[in-house]
């Protein structure tokens, strides 16, 4: 039985990932920080058969008592603080867990794996915000990287300590630099599920307006539990290598306004947007478009769910929610 552990298990990619390896048989262990994690209820009740331990990126040391009791075949390092709006008001944690922890994490595999580098197959999550200022459009595995937040630099970090890991000790090190991917599983602060939930709370006469930043920006959407899928496909590979995972079609949040308003009869939606300064980026990225060619002819990978099935999945999930909670 193949032996995988992964960081970041709470979030929506360690919750569809974890699904797909119980689903192929594997001893799934996840990581979870701290004593009383919010979502330790979660993710017990959606992934049963999933082990948990207690670790942290920040702290090498609980890192390498996790391997030696997973035993992992596999790591998928998943976890960082992910929300890019958050790194601007903390960016020093963010670069501690998004890029340091990286570090933490790889050293923690070379050091358990000892004479064989290549005992432990490794996953880093890198991102599409690593391009920010983007040099090329559609961005490819060899575009230039010009991060325009405090997360997208972290990211950076880490991806590039990846290939140094690979290139220094042999380590089977693979990165998918994977672009937005949502589901409902996704948290609200996210703006996808922050559109879903608010038009289903406006359908149901529970919230009048949805306050928003750039609605012009645009970006290149897939649903997450598609990309996971890519995540393990690269473990499988005899070489490790990096990957854009992405659908190579971008849309507005303008376009998201309309597929999830429309999801609940309202075609009208501009007496619903009010902007705010305080939601725009200090430094925006406008335009995010990842070229897939790679990960589609090497991985055999696909994206499987279109923007908006997506996005009508993520409202008709809220709609549900929220009658609930109404209901009691």
């Amino acid at each position: 039985m193949t032996r995988a552990l992964i960081t970041g298990i709470t979030g929506q990619d360690g919750l569809y990932l974890a699904e797909l390896l119980l689903s192929k048989g594997y001893d799934v262990y996840g990581l979870i920080r701290g004593q009383n994690n919010p979502k330790l209820d979660l993710v017990r009740e959606t992934v049963p058969g999933v082990k948990l331990l207690t670790g942290d990126l920040t702290d090498l040391s609980s890192l390498l008592r996790a391997l030696q009791v997973a035993q992992p075949d596999e790591v998928y390092n998943l976890g960082a603080i992910s929300f890019v709006a958050y790194s601007w008001e903390n960016a020093m944690l963010t670069t501690d867990v998004t890029g340091k922890g990286v570090l933490n994490i790889l050293e923690a595999v070379r050091l358990y794996s000892g004479d064989d580098p290549t005992k432990v197959r490794f996953y880093q999550a890198s991102s599409s915000e690593m391009f920010g200022k983007v040099q090329e459009v559609p961005q490819r595995e060899s575009t230039l990287l010009w991060p325009r937040s405090p997360y997208g630099v972290a990211k950076v970090f880490g991806h590039y300590m990846t290939i140094n890991y690979r290139e220094s000790y042999g380590m089977h090190a693979s990165s998918g630099i994977l672009f937005n991917h949502e589901s409902p599983r996704r948290g609200y602060e996210f703006v996808t599920r922050k559109v879903s939930r608010a038009v289903a709370r406006i359908k149901l006469g529970l919230q009048d307006d949805i306050v928003m930043g750039n609605i012009d920006a645009k970006r290149d959407w897939g649903f997450a539990g598609d990309y996971v899928e890519a995540m393990w496909r690269m473990l499988q590979q005899d070489q490790p290598d990096d990957y854009v995972v992405a659908t190579g079609v971008t849309h507005s949040i303008r376009e998201l306004l309309d597929v999830a308003f429309n999801r609940v009869g309202i075609e009208d939606w501009a007496g619903y947007i009010k902007q705010d300064p305080r939601f725009m980026r200090p430094a925006e990225v406008d335009l995010l478009i990842g070229d897939p060619a790679k990960a589609n002819d090497q991985l055999g990978w696909k994206p499987k769910v279109a923007f908006q099935e997506l996005i009508e999945m993520m409202v008709d999930n809220d709609l549900d929610i929220e009658r609930t909670q109404a209901g009691r």
